[in-house]
């Protein structure tokens, strides 16, 4: 199994400039699009995410195989499409949320915010 370096996600109860909230998850989120893409998360009460993800950064890495990624993992959130092309899952490896993602898309598409309107990360009428 290979894995590519996507991104780093650190919980922070700070607002951030540029966050984006999604109601799914009752969080909001930075766009990432700094030279590391480090995305900062925020979450609200009552968010449905494992509390490992809203408590400890995570690092994401792209993958080949989203299923044979998992295999035999812990896993803190079952495989789901966020938005069209981008199948996700979260994992805990030694006590740490790791993110392993399944995509085609390019970055470009991955980090084009208007890409992802009306998606189950951001849906319209929520």
């Amino acid at each position: 199994m290979n894995y590519y370096y996507h991104h780093t996600g650190i919980p922070t109860t700070k607002p951030r400039e540029g966050e984006r909230y999604s109601p799914t998850f009752k969080m909001y989120t930075t766009g990432g699009h700094n030279d590391f893409r480090i995305q900062w998360h925020r979450f609200e009460e009552g968010c449905p995410l494992h509390p490992l993800i809203q408590s400890m950064p995570h690092v994401a890495f792209k993958v080949d195989n989203l299923d044979e990624a998992i295999a035999g993992k812990v896993i803190l959130m079952e495989p789901y499409y966020p938005f069209d092309g981008y199948r996700v899952a979260t994992i805990e490896i030694e006590g740490a949320p790791v993110e392993l993602i399944e995509t085609s898309l390019s970055e470009k598409e991955i980090w084009c915010d208007s890409l992802h309107q009306n998606s189950v990360l951001y849906p319209k009428n929520k």
